[in-house]
């Protein structure tokens, strides 16, 4: 069953579902809680399905293929789903649905303030620290014991 504000399914796929109760109806890959909407937008922006299926590994190039195959036989539901998305980030303030990172900064364009502002922090994952990281070891080198055979003995023919 999909929200009221969005167009009907025209052609039903095996792989995506349209449910009011998960992702407020947006169709999505069955079994994930991934919207269509998102492959599409990547898929549209020039990620190829390889890129999809290392983004999202879980779902695997069937259930990726099917979902493009979705978004283009209805693509009017794509759309619609979108347009909602756009909406609700308006209504909250934030980002345009498929801005880059770079249009999200703040840069400063003052050549002084530039050299005043200090560098941004990293993010850091759980468990990663900011020391520096520990040295390798030393290559162990050790002489050779006999010479090399190619040296020795003619190349044989075959």
């Amino acid at each position: 069953m999909a929200d009221a504000s969005l167009p009907r399914v025209r052609v039903p796929h095996p792989h995506v579902r349209c449910d009011a109760r998960i992702l407020a109806g947006s169709p999505h890959v069955e079994g994930s809680r991934v919207p269509v909407r998102r492959l599409w937008v990547w898929h549209r922006g020039g990620a190829s399905v390889e890129t999809l299926l290392r983004r999202y590994p879980n779902l695997g190039p069937a259930r990726i293929l099917d979902a493009l195959s979705f978004a283009y036989d209805n693509q009017d539901l794509i759309d619609a789903d979108l347009a909602r998305e756009q909406a609700l980030f308006e209504k909250q303030g934030g980002p345009s649905v498929g801005a880059r990172p770079l249009a999200q900064l703040e840069l400063p364009f003052d050549p002084d303030a530039a050299e005043n502002t200090p560098p941004p922090k990293q993010p850091m994952l759980p468990g990663m620290s900011v020391s520096a990281p520990a040295p390798l070891p030393a290559p162990s080198v050790s002489a050779p014991t006999k010479p090399a055979a190619s040296a020795t003995k003619p190349a044989r023919k075959r």
